[in-house]
């Protein structure tokens, strides 16, 4: 499909296989429970758009935007972003296990409650972005931009704090633990039950 105007179309219950959509403009577009399955995106226009209960697996965008998208509990497993442009983004829970966005720019995204297993984040630029609740078993993070972002929630004891960039970033207690036991230090209670020195 080529430069087809998709502006504020309805694909709820839509299902496409090994389609490839070139400059399709789905700008405020929606669906629920539509199906995406080894699709091609390039130079397509998500801006706006809603999607729940959506599946896009095995897909690939390519300069694709999803400036102030919103995708609730979709499937993203397997797809590969490259060039694309995520400002305002904001996905709720789903599975984007295996995703590529190796040097994703998601500094104003906002990703919640999502499981993102094994997915590539090698690279990724995040830094303030809101990364909560999750499931980052196995991700790759390699210099990755985590400064500032909102981690509470989420699986970090594959991160290594020596690999990434972690600075101003918030976290809860326990990922706190995980990540100085990733340093190598032991965390123990102080002995005399206070929190300085011993006092003589």
């Amino acid at each position: 499909m080529r430069g087809e105007d998709w502006d504020g179309a309805d694909l709820s219950g839509l299902s496409f296989s090994g389609v490839t959509f070139l400059d399709v403009d789905l700008t405020d577009a929606s669906s629920k429970g539509a199906a995406f399955e080894g699709c091609s995106f390039r130079a397509c226009q998500f801006n706006g758009s809603t999607h729940a209960d959506s599946a896009f697996l095995n897909c690939t965008f390519t300069n694709c935007s999803f400036f102030d998208a919103r995708m609730t509990g979709c499937k993203a497993t397997g797809s590969l972003f490259s060039r694309c442009t995520f400002d305002l983004l904001r996905v709720e829970r789903g599975d984007w296990s295996f995703v590529g966005l190796a040097g994703a720019d998601l500094r104003r995204a906002a990703l919640e409650g999502v499981r993102m297993r094994e997915a590539d984040l090698t690279g990724a630029r995040c830094a303030g972005a809101v990364l909560r609740g999750l499931d980052l078993s196995g991700a790759a993070l390699h210099r990755a931009d985590l400064s500032r972002c909102d981690l509470r929630g989420s699986e970090l004891s594959g991160v290594d704090p020596l690999g990434v960039e972690l600075r101003g970033a918030v976290v809860d207690v326990h990922q706190a633990v995980v990540l100085v036991t990733a340093l190598g230090l032991e965390v123990r209670p102080d002995d005399d039950g206070e929190d300085g020195p011993a006092r003589r």
